[in-house]
């Protein structure tokens, strides 16, 4: 039996083609570009770090999902500017976070708050400190 050239490239070809197909649907959605994790991401987060109960789980799923339907909802609107756009985005995060204080007790909503507040835009990301003028502060 014969094999020439041709057919062990196409094999080859067909190798690679369903070997990055394969990857490709192992990898879980990153929720786009600045667009955050997805739901089943927060989730586990909120899970892990509030020690969400078995009775809290699909409540705070449900307005998570509520909350990012809103998001893409208005991400896919190209007639709102991005001013308008913004302030939206934050009517929705105030929304969810009304919602999730009816859901979570008063140290889990406490975490929570802590844990937006380090994800916001110029939040603490573990950057060092900025030392201010006049400050004398010695380790």
């Amino acid at each position: 039996m014969k094999i020439n050239k041709l057919s062990v490239i196409i094999g080859l070809g067909g190798l690679v083609a369903c070997s990055n197909m394969a990857l490709a649907q192992d990898q879980k959605p990153a929720g786009g570009r600045g667009r955050g994790p997805s739901v089943e991401q927060r989730m586990e987060r909120l899970t892990d770090e509030l020690k969400l109960t078995d009775e809290q789980k699909p409540k705070v799923k449900e307005v998570l999902e509520a909350s990012q339907k809103k998001r893409q909802d208005l991400f896919t609107d190209s007639s709102v500017p991005r001013e308008e756009r913004r302030e939206k985005m934050q009517g929705i995060m105030q929304e969810e976070s009304k919602k999730l204080k009816d859901i979570l007790t008063a140290d889990q909503y406490s975490k929570y708050e802590k844990m937006r507040e380090q994800m916001r835009p110029g939040g603490p990301r573990g950057k060092p400190e900025e030392k201010k003028e006049g400050d004398t502060k010695k380790d």
